[in-house]
């Protein structure tokens, strides 16, 4: 059985019977009161609307295209003028032959074709027309230019965004498989713990967080402790403290942004030269900013000969394409400790 050929009725086009049509009733009504002979307005509405349609789709699709936007502007004034003159002609022709002997009824006195004042007054009321109906164009296509370039800059945002998520699970993971390796190595009967802890991570990393813009800040906390739990059971010289001072249960955050800065303080602490000592606070400031800080003592020598890695740079990337400029992010070394402060804005929306 043949199907029936579809057809779709593009919304633009609407768009352009609409304006046409209001703005042929504008007309209509304003001349037929002008003159009260509505008769008269109808006819002449139609005569005019039939060349100010052509002449300005003309202009837009043809010459603007062709000469405005390739800076040939000479040859753009000669193409209007020349259509100008073609419409003045049509348009002469037509109403006497038409509608009128009176060419120009609107004046105060009556004027034989292509007198100066009768072909100046037609050439600006085409003009009149053409700037109107292009204005109205050109802004509508300057809307939907600039929702189009918003669209793929927010979509090249979003890709960006999960590229950067996407290099932060594998970095963490790739450095945790490291540390099993290395427990294994020693055949340590910590490794089942740290296999259940690595699953748990894995679990609320390709599940709980799967296609989420913002997490409950508690779920980030608990993933963070589970982190630094598995640390705990490869380095028995650890000591972390995390300290909470604001209620939490209600602020959400993007999902991983903070366990690069974890992970930043046992990589490059100090914890080859004794005891590790990290210290996480967390709290609420004038009720719109989380302050996230965490602190790590290290040893100068092994900070500065310490590679850099990927989790921080991505981290700031991620900031700055998640909260533009509202964040703040410093780093600073005080006392032997590396210190790390965040701020960003309270999320607390489904």
């Amino acid at each position: 059985m043949r199907k029936k050929k579809e057809i779709k009725f593009d919304i633009r086009h609407q768009n352009h019977f609409w304006f046409w049509g209001l703005f042929f009733l504008m007309n209509f009504l304003r001349w037929g009161a002008y003159f009260n002979d509505y008769t008269y307005s109808l006819k002449s509405n139609i005569l005019e609307f039939s060349l100010h349609i052509p002449l300005v789709y003309f202009n837009l699709y043809f010459l603007i295209p062709r000469y405005v936007l390739t800076s040939k502007y000479f040859k753009y004034s000669v193409g209007l003028l020349l259509s100008l003159m073609v419409v003045y002609l049509l348009k002469t022709e037509l109403t006497y032959y038409i509608i009128s002997e009176d060419i120009w009824p609107e004046a105060n006195r009556e004027y034989k074709p292509f007198e100066l004042n009768h072909i100046v007054a037609v050439c600006i009321g085409e003009i009149y027309v053409l700037a109107i109906a292009s204005s109205v164009y050109l802004t509508l296509i300057w809307l939907k230019e600039r929702e189009r370039n918003r669209a793929i800059k927010e979509n090249q945002s979003k890709i960006e965004l999960k590229y950067l998520k996407n290099q932060i699970q594998p970095h963490f993971f790739f450095n945790t498989l490291n540390n099993l390796y290395a427990l294994s190595l020693e055949s340590s009967d910590k490794v089942p713990d740290v296999i259940i802890k690595l699953s748990k991570l894995m679990e609320y990393v390709l599940y709980d967080i799967e296609g989420t813009k913002f997490v409950p800040l508690i779920n980030e906390i608990n993933y963070i402790q589970n982190y630094i739990e598995i640390e705990k059971l490869r380095f028995e010289n650890v000591e972390v403290a995390i300290n909470i001072d604001s209620n939490i249960d209600e602020i959400k955050v993007p999902p991983l942004l903070f366990i690069s800065l974890v992970e930043n303080a046992f990589k490059h602490g100090g914890i080859n030269n004794g005891n590790l000592k990290i210290k996480i606070n967390c709290k609420v400031i004038n009720g719109t900013l989380l302050s996230f800080e965490i602190l790590n003592n290290f040893v100068l020598s092994q900070h500065t000969k310490t590679k850099k890695g990927i989790g921080l740079i991505n981290t700031k990337k991620r900031l700055k394409l998640i909260f533009k400029n509202q964040y703040t992010f410093e780093h600073k070394i005080k006392f032997n400790y590396y210190i790390i402060s965040l701020q960003i804005p309270i999320h607390n929306e489904d």
